[in-house]
C-alpha cells in the first residue's frame, strides 16, 4: 500500500501537534500514521491468512508504535491521553 502525499497531510493535520501538513515530527502525527497502516494491514491480513512477512511487517509497526506512545507516555501524559481518545487505542 502506497499512501498518497496527500492523504499522509491529511493525516498530520488532523492530528499532529501544530495542526499543519508540515508537522511530520511530532509523535502525536507518527502514531496516527502507523495507527493508518497497522489498520490497512489488518484489513489486508484478515483476507490473506497466510502473508506471513506482512504478518511481520505488521507486527514491526505495532511495535514501532508502542515506543513512541510509552515516550509520550513518560513525558506528556495529557497529550497521551488525547491521541489514545483520538484514535480510539486500548492499552
Amino acid at each position: 500500500m502506497k499512501l498518497s502525499t496527500e492523504a499522509k497531510q491529511a493525516i498530520f493535520e488532523q492530528h499532529g501537534v501544530a495542526k499543519t501538513a508540515t508537522d511530520t515530527g511530532s509523535a502525536e502525527s507518527q502514531i496516527a500514521l502507523f495507527t493508518h497502516r497497522i489498520n490497512h494491514l489488518t484489513e489486508h491480513l484478515k483476507i490473506n491468512k497466510k502473508d506471513f512477512s506482512t504478518r511481520l511487517g505488521l507486527l514491526k509497526l505495532v511495535g514501532k508504535r508502542r515506543r513512541l506512545l510509552n515516550y509520550l507516555q513518560q513525558r506528556e501524559i495529557n497529550r497521551y491521553r488525547a491521541i489514545i481518545k483520538e484514535l480510539g487505542i486500548r492499552k
